[in-house]
Parts: C-alpha cells; structure tokens; sequence
C-alpha cells in the first residue's frame, strides 16, 4: 500500500472514529456510533498490517487471535454489573501497550524511523516517547488499583497517610527532571527511572481516592489513555493513534469535569485526596431512629394510585441485576395509566453513564430517561420517587449539613415528592461513608428486599 493510500485510509479511519464520539454522546444514536467505531479501528487495523514496511506476519496474527479470542471470551461472560471494572481493566491495557511500544522502539529505533544521521534517537521521539511512557505507565498502575477497589479486592476507603502529597509532588518533579535529561541524553538509566517512578506515582495517586469518586477516577484514566496512545503516536509517527488518542483523551477529560462538577468537587481535589470512607462515617444512632418499613404490595397500592412516579436507579439496582425486572413493573404501571419517568444523576454507579447502559439492556425507552438538570424540578410535582439502590446522589445531608462531605454535590431532590420509596437491603450507609437523612423522612417507606426481588413483588401485586 503506497503512503497516500495509507494516508487516505487512517483520514477515513479517522473520520469514522470522531462520527463515533458524535454518535456515542446520544443514547439514540450510540448503536451506530459503535458501528462506525467497530468500522474505522477495522480499516485502521488492516491499513496498519497491510503496510510495505511489515516482513511477517507471524506474530501479529498470533496477537490477533489471542487477543480476539480473549475479547470474544470477556464479551460473552462480562455482566454489566462488572462493567465498570472491565473499563478499568482495559484503560490498563492501553497504558502497557504505551510503555511496551514505548521500550520497543528505544531499543530498536532503526525498526521505526526515529534516527537522527548520526544513528541516535531524534529529539523530538526522545521527547515523545518520554511523555508517553510516563502517562502510560501512570494509566497501568492507576487502573489496576481503580480495578481491584471496584472489584472489592481491596478496600474502597480512601488509603492516606502523612506526607502524602509532598511525596507526590517529590516524585512528580523527579519524573519531570529524568523526563528533560532523557530529552537530552537517552541513556536506559533515565529511560527505566522515569518508568518505575511513573509505575509508583499511578498507584500512589489512585489510593487515596475513595469508592464515591469512582466514575471520576474512570473517566480520568480513560483521559489519561488517550493520552498515552497519542503520544506513542507521535513516537510511532502513526496518523491515527495520534487522532484516535487526542480524541479519548480530551473526551475523558470532558467527561472528568462534567463528573466533578456532578460532585461540586474540584477534579485537583479528587487526584489529590479522597472522599469518602470509614474515617467519616456518622454514628447518629440509626438504631434509635424510627423508619417506616413495607412490602411489595404496599409499593405497588401507593403506585397504581398515583398520578405520577419518577425512578431513581442506583448502583444497587446494577448489583440486583434489576433493571429488567423494573422494566417490567413500570410497564405495568403504564397500563394502570401512571405517568414514569427516570432520573438519572451523573455520578450514579461506579463509571459514566453507567445507569443508562443497564437501561438500555432493559429496552427502556429513551424519551423517559431523563438527567438531573432536566428533572429535578419535576419532583415537586411526583406522587411517587421509586429510588432504588440509589443512595449519596439522593441524600439531603447535601443540602442541609454543612459538615457532611458531601454538602454543596447536586442531588436529586427525591425528598420533594409527596411519598418516597427507597429500595434497599440495610440502612448501612453508601460509599461516602454517612447515613441517608432520606431513611427517616416522615414521606419515606422503607421496602427492605433485594431489588430485583421487590420489583418482582410489585408485579405480581400489579397482576
């Protein structure tokens, strides 16, 4: 394939992959913004394998099939539960590939075209391959502590201790320094020191942050990614990786702040310190507090009575595997000639937009979801909020203590409609570590089951 060719089919490649990011930014129009995604890293991939410069073909197809079969394997038994650790999972992946190409061609600069003419590593490469290292490794670590946290491997507290952030700071100046002498002598010591170190600050940075900034810390290495394959691939001099990795970097990066500002958090505060925890929990005397308690049946009378009912799903609802089932009770409720809605908070589960994809699975349609800033303000008109597993994003402590670490985070205002319903196991409190002031509201009935078994109830109460 000649250099125009290869460079017309990465321009389309690259083409197809921003109609993607368009096309993913609306729930009616994500299925074909992952056709088109699926499309161009196909004619990226081939134009890629297909170019003069490959002499064999061994080992890439041997990479193909085990990472295809890999990739069948993980679709074919992923539940969207553990989606949120799958996205961790892979943004690791993608800052080892960035070190490994990375070493690669450091060591075999001739193979990629990044000489000088005195046979050294140009400046610019040295530079290039120097930033991407470092972002790749620090996405590597990082995701791999994000994922062991989701998965539950290890605490979801925030993991702090005196001198954190000084050290952080000394270790973030260091790699600065080792990243200018590389740029001026590549010598391997250099090269490996700004590595580890990289290795080390990627973990250092993801400890601290609690379980409740999950969707930010998602987000911020789904950035931190794009990023890393950018740079390599300026290193690679590869079209299409830089444009594919400015494109996931400064989407992530977007999609950080939007998280944060979900939050009221600043995106420094969430890198820097962590939120949420066992060290804020408030003992308040849950046990002495009364709270009104139902069954299935009484959710389904109050429901087909009312005029309207607004759903909260949260992170418990993805834990019940509910949505389906609540699909269903909502069907029901439409037939009785009840007005449903959904409301969805920015920050609700443990990634972006998680509530929406399990909606969707549901077939949920999307004209009845709505965001916090489009259906906040119809609480106050709502019979009925069904909150279910949906915790810190509804808790009024936001509003109304100014010592709760979550005071000033948007919420959804569930606590204005004339009756609540709060779907929960416990009165154990959700990953910012304090109890919901929701629990022992006079408008609120607790209905203590597993969700997707009380949705069950109500349908079979609904007949």
């Amino acid at each position: 394939m000649s250099q125009n060719l290869t460079a017309l089919a990465y321009l389309v490649a690259s083409i197809l992959f921003i109609m993607a990011l368009r096309g993913l930014s609306s729930p009616e129009a994500s299925r074909r913004g992952n056709v088109l995604g699926i499309l161009g890293m196909t004619i990226a991939v081939v134009t890629t394998i297909v170019d003069p410069d490959v002499t064999s073909y061994v080992w890439i197809l041997v990479a193909l099939v085990i990472g295809g079969l890999i990739g069948v394997i993980v679709a074919a038994r992923i539940k969207m539960t553990a989606m949120p650790e799958l996205v961790a999972a892979f943004h690791s992946l993608v800052g080892l590939a960035a070190v490994l190409v990375a070493a690669a061609a450091y060591y075999n600069p001739e193979a990629y075209g990044i000489v000088d003419a005195t046979g050294q590593l140009k400046l610019a490469s040295r530079i290039e391959m120097a930033i991407g290292v470092v972002i790749g490794a620090i996405t590597f670590t990082g995701s791999i502590v994000a994922f062991t946290k989701l998965q539950g491997l290890v605490s979801g507290n925030p993991m702090v201790f005196t001198g954190q952030h000084p050290l952080n700071a000394l270790l973030g100046l260091v790699i600065i320094a080792l990243v200018v002498l590389f740029s001026m002598d590549a010598s391997p010591s250099y090269f490996w020191a700004m590595t580890l170190l990289a290795f080390v600050v990627g973990i250092l940075i993801i400890v601290p942050i609690g379980g409740a900034d999950m969707p930010v810390v998602v987000s911020m290495l789904n950035s931190y990614s794009g990023w890393a394959a950018a740079g390599i691939g300026f290193t690679l001099e590869n079209t299409a990786l830089i444009i594919v990795g400015a494109l996931v970097g400064s989407s992530g990066a977007i999609l950080s702040y939007i998280m944060c500002k979900g939050m009221n958090r600043s995106f420094f505060s969430v890198i820097l310190g962590g939120f949420g925890g066992d060290h804020v929990v408030i003992e308040n005397g849950r046990a002495d507090r009364p709270v009104k308690s139902g069954s299935g049946e009484d959710a389904a009378f109050i429901m087909k009575n009312a005029g309207r009912v607004i759903i909260v799903p949260g992170y418990g609802m993805a834990v019940a595997q509910a949505q389906h089932a609540l699909r269903e009770m909502c069907d029901k409720l439409k037939v009785e000639g009840v007005d449903v809605m959904y409301a969805i908070h920015p920050v609700a589960g443990r990634m972006p937009g998680h509530m929406n994809v399990l909606l969707a699975e549901a077939n949920v349609p999307y004209d009845e979801v709505f965001e916090l800033e489009e259906i906040n303000s119809e609480f106050q008109t709502a019979d009925v909020a069904f909150v279910i597993g949906a915790n810190d994003v509804t808790n009024p402590a936001a509003h109304n203590d100014p010592q709760s670490p979550i005071y000033g985070m948007p919420i959804l205002d569930v606590d204005r409609a004339r009756t609540v319903l709060f779907v929960k196991r416990s009165l154990s409190p959700g990953y910012a570590g304090i109890d919901n002031e929701l629990f022992f509201a006079d408008n609120t009935m607790m209905l203590f089951a597993d969700a997707k078994t009380l949705c069950e109830d109500v349908v079979k109460a609904l007949g």
